[in-house]
């Protein structure tokens, strides 16, 4: 053993030192110092153990995969170009997929809220024609929009010749639904609902709003005016009575229902005269 100042006070000569240690650190791995011969090549030194594996001389990145909140991070990608859909959450696409075809079979917006074009213009042509059979898809139909129309069309018919009844519509419409509800319940096996009623009542209003507009041309006062109401009047509870009668089944029942009908829709008269 002998002093060298390159390698430290002791060293043996004798056994090479292929081992860079630069502090007395036990749990520190220690590297293999390259060896290389006279023409600038690497060889290893033949003590060295050969399980031991040299210090790699470059340093070759690996691809990295992260996770940031649960989304998957892909290395980025070869051209050096930002790709929004490599970072976007696969699995979020496989649960929730939006194809086209799912849109495509959604109904239109005013089907959804139920109205639809096509029983409105079926249904007032029922009401029009007493006396023709109803479609079969009107019968269970309880669409609103058209009776609302029809109710705010009679009360701005009356609000013209200077009566200002809407209160009075309103409240007439309201209790004579109820009395037409309970009455149909009583009298059928089959029971309805007091939409159905109501949508069928205000469709048939149809002809009394007809009656309140013709008030312009014609006085109501008099004897043919009377008659020209009673037609109307008679008119509505036909439509009313048969629709009832139809879809819920009471075979030979139209002429009972079409007398409270008749109550109902006099009063409307009465409004639309005096």
């Amino acid at each position: 053993m002998s002093w060298n100042p390159e390698q430290g006070f002791l060293h043996d000569q004798s056994y090479p030192n292929n081992y860079y240690n630069p502090g007395n650190n036990d749990g520190q791995q220690n590297y293999p110092q390259q060896q290389f011969d006279q023409s600038g090549q690497y060889y290893q030194h033949p003590h060295q153990q050969q399980s031991q594996t040299p210090y790699p001389t470059q340093f070759v990145p690996q691809p990295q995969y992260q996770t940031t909140g649960g989304n998957f991070m892909p290395p980025p990608s070869s051209a050096g170009f930002y790709k929004p859909s490599d970072y976007m959450n696969q699995n979020s696409q496989q649960t929730n997929p939006t194809t086209p075809d799912e849109l495509v079979d959604e109904p239109p917006l005013l089907e959804e809220l139920g109205i639809n074009f096509d029983h409105i213009f079926k249904k007032t042509k029922s009401v029009l024609n007493p006396f023709a059979k109803p479609d079969t898809s009107i019968l269970d139909d309880s669409d609103l929009a058209g009776p609302l129309v029809f109710c705010f069309a009679f009360g701005f018919s009356l609000l013209l010749l200077g009566k200002i009844h809407f209160g009075y519509v309103y409240g007439i419409v309201l209790i004579g639904c109820f009395a037409m509800y309970s009455l149909l319940n009583m009298m059928s096996e089959k029971p309805c609902s007091g939409i159905y009623v109501t949508s069928v009542l205000g469709y048939c209003l149809l002809p009394m709003v007809l009656l309140s507009f013709s008030s312009f041309l014609f006085k109501l006062n008099g004897p043919i005016g009377l008659v020209i109401a009673a037609f109307f009047i008679l008119w509505c509870s036909l439509s009313a009575s048969k629709l009832f009668s139809t879809s819920l089944s009471m075979i030979g029942q139209q002429v009972l229902v079409a007398y409270p009908c008749c109550l109902f829709y006099g009063v409307f008269a009465l409004l639309t005269i005096f």
